[in-house]
């Protein structure tokens, strides 16, 4: 405790599910990997403080208590970061309730570039994210796909050719029958490249099953989750389908620029 990822990715007043040790000085203190704005790159921080300090004694009761960890930039040796974490009273969790520098909330340029004039949709879900509004996220995120799909949908056929690309080209016009989103990615889901499925993962599936779940009665927290996989999902494809395009565009301009080096020299031989 805390939990590597937690401090790096996680909002304030989401709860993290852990088991944490009874005192304070079994607590464990993990290297994270964040931006320093010193060194001007992500950067591994080390924990400088112990989470007893002030409390009086090493092994302080942890339940219920509200501990800072302070890390410091191994890189520059100026750059810190601070978190402020409720440990639950039952010890089952650990709430992250203060962060400085604030939790990022900058969007990702190349799903700010996909989004175009609807980017500022990601902000609002983010600070909304920040703040542990997971209802007003999700709804955020839900918006942003509906009203972007189409766009994304298209932007697939950059990195397809031959029979892949009649075959999707011919699915995607099914798609334009329809003005729902779950429709829409289920037609589309199972035609997308091996590029964009990791590891035989298929973000489209993903994306449609959670938002095919109801925002209806789902708690803040419930929502939270869902809402960092849509962010997930959509980072990840607007990423793939950037570098894969400009890496296919990349190398067909570079084999033809080889092709006509190679005509041309033939032409000087004869």
């Amino acid at each position: 405790m805390p939990d590597k990822q937690f401090l790096e990715t996680y909002s304030l007043y989401r709860p993290f599910d852990m088991r944490v040790p009874e005192t304070l000085d079994d607590l464990s203190k993990p290297t994270i990997k964040m931006a320093c704005s010193a060194c001007g790159s992500d950067q591994t921080y080390v924990m400088i403080n112990e989470y007893y300090d002030g409390k009086g004694y090493t092994n302080y009761p942890s339940a219920g208590e509200v501990v800072q960890a302070v890390f410091l930039c191994a890189g520059c040796q100026k750059s810190k970061r601070t978190f402020y974490l409720h440990i639950h009273d039952d010890r089952n969790g650990v709430t992250k309730v203060g962060q400085y520098p604030a939790w990022d909330i900058s969007g990702n340029r190349q799903v700010e570039r996909l989004l175009g004039e609807h980017k500022s949709y990601l902000r609002r879900g983010l600070i909304c994210e920040s703040q542990g509004y997971g209802i007003a996220a999700f709804a955020y995120y839900r918006r942003i796909v509906e009203e972007t799909i189409d766009k994304l949908l298209d932007e697939v056929t950059e990195l397809l050719d031959g029979g892949d690309l009649e075959r999707y080209r011919e699915a995607l016009a099914l798609t334009k029958t329809t003005r729902v989103t779950s429709e829409k990615i289920d037609i589309i889901k199972d035609l997308i490249p091996p590029v964009l499925r990791p590891q035989g993962m298929n973000p489209l599936r993903t994306l449609h099953e959670t938002l095919s779940e109801g925002l209806h009665a789902r708690s803040d927290e419930e929502c939270l989750s869902s809402a960092e996989v849509v962010r997930a999902v959509l980072t990840f494809l607007a990423t793939q389908i950037a570098a894969s395009a400009e890496a296919k565009k990349s190398f067909t301009s570079g084999m033809r620029a080889l092709l006509d080096k190679k005509s041309k020299a033939g032409k000087q031989t004869i």
